[in-house]
């Protein structure tokens, strides 16, 4: 069985992180998201990953030639020479994903989704109704913001899809998890063609994860007197005294965080060092940067790979790229180049 992952794309909603690397490489609960699609894939008898992409491909296959290894499946590439949005990759790579006369459906994904990835129920919901395609759909509470996927509730059965509707026609979205018999391939033209679109909250999905690991665990995700909630710390990472950290963290290897720090719905990349008394809530911390000494970074803050935050130094959703140096406060949300 095959499945293609859609990384073609620029990660612009991750800028300034995705300036850095791409998007499916950005770590989510300290691991690539592309990892947790593709051990999932992996365990539920996926033998072949067909990437399509675009941008960085070398970077890409580079990095995940170690886990073509490691997982024992075979990771490929249909690269793309212009945008071809989401259903547009699937007639470039026409020929990867039916080059036998099984007859099999395949898997397509977007790369940005992480959940508890419901593939044997789909394959064995596939194969009961008979259709040419199935989707994954995910409720939310404010549905005028997406595309509302209409749904004949008795059948499950797809009436329509509405793109960000005015009035409530009901709350369930596109999740960007597809399984498609090889037969829908034939109606796809070799052009940028969209199945769907649909934005992503990553904070949200963090906090979501780690409650989605907790119920599955009889034991805390970190242990130690300074825990609160659901939070995962890398074993290679070193906590200060006097530390709060959480509810709803990431800690990547290597980091440091000094003597009093709070941390709290934040993740906080490798290699980061947070100085003493430092605060950060509701932000992500990029690759090795620095947090100084009782310095505040909140409101959904971004700080690209390798930024530096002075001492005392406030960002109140500050947009921060890479390798740069803030030395006063930023009082209201702004990009700082």
């Amino acid at each position: 069985m095959r499945a293609l992952i859609l990384v073609g794309g620029f990660g612009t909603r991750l800028r300034p992180l995705t300036l850095s690397m791409p998007k499916p490489l950005v770590e989510f609960a300290n691991k690539p998201m592309i990892l947790h699609q593709i051990e999932a894939l992996k365990a539920i008898g996926v033998t072949e990953v067909i990437l399509a992409i675009n941008y960085q491909p070398e970077i890409m296959l580079s990095f995940l030639k170690e886990f073509e290894e490691k997982l024992d499946i075979k990771i490929t590439c249909s690269q793309e020479t212009e945008p071809l949005g989401t259903a547009g990759p699937l007639a470039l790579a026409r020929n990867k994903l039916i080059d036998d006369d099984s007859g099999r459906p395949f898997f397509v994904l977007n790369s940005d989704v992480i959940c508890d990835y419901p593939f044997k129920e789909m394959i064995d919901f596939h194969n009961s109704h008979g259709g040419e395609a199935s989707i994954v759909v995910t409720k939310v509470d404010e549905p005028s913001k997406y595309g509302v996927v209409i749904i004949e509730e008795t059948t499950g059965k797809v009436e329509k899809f509405m793109e960000t509707p005015k009035i409530f026609v009901g709350n369930k979205i596109n999740a960007g998890i597809y399984l498609l018999s090889p037969s829908v391939l034939n109606r796809i033209e070799l052009r940028p063609t969209s199945i769907e679109k649909e934005p992503k909250d990553y904070i949200t999905g963090l906090r979501l994860y780690l409650d989605s690991l907790q119920k599955k665990s009889s034991s805390k995700l970190a242990v130690g007197s300074h825990i609160v909630g659901n939070v995962l710390v890398d074993e290679s990472a070193v906590i200060g005294n006097g530390c709060l950290i959480g509810p709803d963290g990431a800690i990547g290897p290597g980091c440091v965080t000094e003597s009093g720090v709070r941390l709290s719905c934040c993740t906080v990349m490798r290699g980061v060092r947070i100085k003493k008394h430092a605060c950060i809530s509701g932000s992500i911390i990029g690759w090795h940067s620095i947090v100084g000494r009782w310095a505040r970074v909140e409101n959904m803050s971004i700080l690209g790979e390798d930024v530096h935050v002075g001492d005392e130094v406030y960002s109140n959703g500050g947009v921060v790229l890479p390798h740069k140096e803030i030395k006063s406060s930023i009082l209201k949300p702004e990009i700082v180049m």
